[in-house]
């Protein structure tokens, strides 16, 4: 019998007590050591790139580099990797409940690059050596990346200067062409002329690398494992793109994309979600022995424990949209690798420790794929007290614990997409909160917070008691906290991914809540054989 686990799902950027925000310093440390007192042993995060156009962790600069703005600048100063004077942030940067991204990029990246120079200058011999011995190990994905970075920052400002924005100041659009077509050429002269930027960037990078590795060793330490989470796919605005075209349905003539990906109409949006990434040339990737796709998950696995993979139906077939819709109404179903891919994978990594998102329209086809690769899928209980799912007697309402058919999942109350649970039941029906009373064996008083609140904490209960081998419960679930602590609302932009816990959530009182819960089912300890 397998290990029954328990942890919880917060971002980097949610810590608290840092200028602007979260980062990979003494409060990810002070959170593992929560973890530990709380008897979990699992602590997920979203996606750890450098973030793009909307903040969002799903469309990232790269799917190898690691996120700047998360690099803790205190660890830095007592590394001697930079000067404490050169850390002290701005007046309108505060340690607040909510990221403003753009004034934290603003105020955050140029103070980075000083960092960098820095250490190339000041480092000591053995710094030096871990330093080398990275760019060495991270060839394949670093020069990439670094190239891109500078072309993009420079091409950045020259279209800020005409006014040129979005879309229309891609690397696609608005590079001279034969930086744009990746032609190696004009990448060496720019790498000859720039040599000083690129190494900056690549140092930035080993800061990353060194205080998430330090991190993760520490977590694992104390019975911690980190999942972290992958999206399928990339952005369009991203050095994966711009240096794999080959693999990507884009246009060789115009270097503009053919078609987009996204998904139907779902529970999430009446037209669906227009993600916009680029959608892969599996022929392209396949005749290349999958070896992209390989290097990802390696790289992602050098970084987490296990790795949840973002809308794993589109490994069967993907919704491909023509680019320039409006919306993602019309579309269709392509066929995707299957489960050919992770065959290829599984031959060059062996096991693959992956969690499959399962969420949305998914057909017996996608199951079997998951089934056959033996990943577990995900339940989210939130979804099974939807108006349109509701029903205790159906079978058919996957969702609700007592029709889970296989242990070999993982239950969520609800995912970075949902509100959280609180404020999803303070805004949904009186007939959806009566559902879930009546399946709680509560007594409810209306709209009121400690009906809410009850409601949240047996929805909590009823994911630990669970046959499901894993539970994961967001922290803002763990202290109830309303709709003011949503990470993400899918298909909008502005507000998303900007949630803060207060400086004082973490308190004895929510570790022992979570563990009495772990040690009641049985969550904290091994499974006997």
């Amino acid at each position: 019998m397998k290990e029954r686990k328990s942890g919880v799902l917060l971002h980097i950027t949610s810590l608290p007590g840092t200028p602007g925000i979260g980062t990979l310093g003494g409060q990810a440390y002070r959170f593992v050591d929560w973890l530990h007192d709380a008897g979990q042993t699992l602590w997920q995060v979203l996606p750890l790139g450098p973030t793009g156009y909307g903040d969002s962790p799903y469309a990232s600069f790269s799917t190898f580099a690691g996120n700047p703005l998360l690099i803790d600048l205190d660890d830095l100063v007592e590394r001697g990797w930079a000067s404490k004077e050169s850390i002290v942030s701005p007046d309108y940067i505060t340690c607040g409940n909510t990221v403003d991204f753009g004034s934290v990029v603003w105020w955050k990246m140029p103070l980075l690059y000083g960092c960098a120079a820095y250490f190339l200058k000041n480092c000591s011999q053995k710094d030096r050596i871990a330093y080398e011995a990275f760019k060495n190990d991270n060839s394949s994905w670093l020069n990439n990346f670094a190239d891109y970075t500078s072309i993009k920052k420079f091409y950045d400002a020259q279209a800020q200067k005409e006014g040129v924005s979005g879309i229309a100041s891609m690397w696609n659009q608005f590079w001279p062409k034969d930086l744009a077509s990746h032609d190696m050429t004009a990448v060496s002269k720019w790498d000859a002329e720039h040599t000083e930027d690129i190494e900056q960037i690549k140092v930035i990078q080993f800061f990353f690398s060194t205080q998430w590795q330090v991190l993760k060793k520490y977590a694992n330490s104390v019975g911690i494992k980190i999942i972290g989470d992958i999206p399928i796919f990339v952005a369009a605005d991203s050095a994966d793109v711009w240096s794999n075209r080959q693999f990507f349905q884009f246009d060789d003539k115009t270097l503009l994309q053919k078609t987009c990906a996204g998904v139907p109409p779902d529970y999430f949006s009446a037209t669906g979600q227009l993600w916009g990434n680029p959608l892969y040339d599996w022929d392209a990737i396949k005749k290349d022995g999958y070896s992209w796709w390989i290097n990802r998950i390696q790289h992602m696995l050098s970084l987490v424990d296990v790795i949840r993979i973002d809308h794993f139906r589109g490994f069967e077939a993907y919704w491909k949209i023509p680019y320039g819709a409006p919306n993602a109404i019309k579309g269709e179903w392509v066929k995707g690798p299957g489960k050919d891919l992770f065959d290829a994978i599984k031959s060059k990594l062996g096991d693959l420790p992956i969690i499959a998102e399962n969420l949305g329209v998914i057909t017996d086809e996608v199951e079997q794929i998951r089934t056959d690769c033996g990943f577990p899928g995900m339940k989210i209980l939130q979804f099974a007290f939807n108006n349109d799912a509701w029903s205790a007697e159906s079978s058919e309402n996957k969702d609700l614990p007592h029709n889970y058919v296989s242990p070999d999942n993982i239950v969520y109350t609800g995912t970075h997409d949902n509100d959280t649970t609180a404020g999803y039941f303070a805004a949904c029906s009186e007939e959806c909160r009566q559902s879930a009373r009546d399946y709680f064996g509560l007594v409810g008083d209306g709209h009121s917070d400690s009906d809410v609140e009850n409601l949240t904490r047996a929805m909590i209960r009823a994911a630990f008691a669970s046959t499901a081998q894993t539970c994961i419960i967001p922290l803002q679930d763990v202290y109830c906290i309303g709709t003011e602590g949503r990470m993400n609302m899918p298909s909008t932009t502005g507000t998303n991914w900007a949630w803060r816990m207060p400086d004082n959530l973490l308190d004895d009182a929510g570790a022992r809540y979570l563990k009495h819960f772990s040690v009641l089912y049985g969550r904290n300890v091994p499974a006997k054989k």
